[in-house]
């Protein structure tokens, strides 16, 4: 039986299945993304490509992502939520079995951009589904566990993939993604309610949108986070092996540490949102400043660096939750519009910062990413003053 839902009640208990459901589809959705990291060369080698070409694999899906992201919410502005969000899951398994038995370059590339298409359209529309079926004291912890869910398909992809490359082949580590996007479809059609469509859509209004000085402001301070957190991020493993020195095991063993103490500062974070909002958008990125340039100064010291590592896990992966959570509050009645930002402006985001941070690596040296992080890092947190001076005045 179909579930309904009336846009105009607030939801009175939180239908955690719903919840659940979703966070499993995002976890789906970004270890997809982030496979290819691990099977280059033996996509390379298979398909006659280069390792250069068989990278743009997470280029495509990003592009295809940013995309859809913006103009996807105005072309199906008037159908019910539930059945686009299955549509865009129907299209991640679409992705996986193309990818799975691509047999040349083209059809591969396809469904990596289908991927991108996927993934550019739930989150457009993820947060303000979330906010529509929680009930009001629920939306951080539940938009938390929606984060965690991408948090943690972020720690294990590129590992996953490499594993289960090793035991069934890159094919065979892609196909993976089919059956339990199948699960997370018949998941959503049973747990998700219906969730009527609103007016027309409109790309000047959610181009508009920008127009909302608070709005502009944390944008920006959330791009200048991402880019800070992905300068230094992308290039942790040849930090590790050439600056601590760690072997493999070791550096293996940091890495999961970073995701795990993400984890647990995704779970710790609703109850801070709760009071303390503008501590953790303001907060998080000032003290990431001084971990940054701690790990310049501090980098051959194995036990320092990993302790700090952990630290920085803890503080930057619950901050997506955060600035979706300040965006429930701040434009409560366009979240389908700022959905739509919030997934281009952060692939724009980490697409920049690494770009910038592989060019200091190679051309300046390997301590100049994190000098680029704590510079961004210390914008972020500058202009979050902003934002959160420019919220309390519009609520006043």
């Amino acid at each position: 039986m179909d579930i309904n839902y009336d846009m105009r009640i607030e939801a009175k208990t939180t239908p955690w299945s719903a919840v659940i459901c979703m966070m499993l589809t995002s976890f789906v959705l970004v270890a997809s993304e982030f496979m290819p990291v691990s099977l280059l060369t033996p996509i390379a080698d298979e398909l006659a490509s280069t390792a250069g070409q068989a990278g743009q694999a997470i280029s495509i899906s990003g592009f295809f992502a940013v995309i859809t992201a913006l103009f996807s919410n105005v072309l199906f502005a008037r159908f019910d939520r539930r059945l686009v969000i299955l549509c865009y899951t129907v299209v991640l398994v679409v992705s996986g079995l193309a990818v799975t038995f691509a047999p040349n370059y083209l059809i591969f590339m396809v469904g990596r951009a289908l991927i991108g298409v996927s993934i550019g359209g739930y989150w457009s529309l993820a947060t303000a589904i979330i906010a529509r079926i929680a009930s009001g004291p629920d939306v951080p912890k539940a938009l938390a566990m929606l984060q965690g869910g991408s948090a943690l398909a972020a720690v294990i992809a590129a590992p996953l993939g490499s594993f289960l490359g090793s035991l069934v082949g890159w094919r065979g580590a892609f196909f993976i993604v089919v059956p339990i996007g199948i699960v997370a479809f018949i998941w959503q059609a049973i747990a998700l309610p219906r969730m009527p469509g609103g007016q027309s859509g409109s790309l000047g209004r959610t181009f508009s949108l920008m127009g909302n000085r608070t709005f502009a402001l944390g944008m920006t301070a959330m791009i200048l986070f991402f880019m800070g957190q992905f300068a230094l991020s992308t290039y942790l493993r040849p930090f590790l092996e050439d600056i601590t020195h760690l072997g493999v095991n070791a550096l293996s063993l940091v890495l999961l540490g970073i995701g795990l103490a993400g984890l647990a500062g995704t779970s710790l974070i609703p109850s801070m949102l709760r009071a303390h909002m503008a501590h953790v958008l303001i907060g998080f990125p000032a003290v990431l400043v001084t971990v940054a340039l701690a790990l310049v100064g501090l980098g051959p010291v194995a036990f320092a660096t990993a302790g700090l590592l952990l630290f920085w896990g803890l503080l930057t992966t619950p901050v997506p939750a955060a600035w979706t959570t300040w965006m429930t509050r701040t434009v409560p009645h366009h979240l389908e519009e700022a959905g739509a930002w919030f997934v281009a402006l952060i692939q724009f985001a980490i697409t920049s910062g690494a770009f910038a941070g592989g060019l200091l690596f190679d051309h300046v040296g390997w301590w100049s990413p994190f000098v680029l992080s704590a510079v961004t890092m210390l914008g972020s947190a500058v202009t979050a003053v902003g934002v959160t001076r420019a919220y309390k005045r519009a609520s006043s």
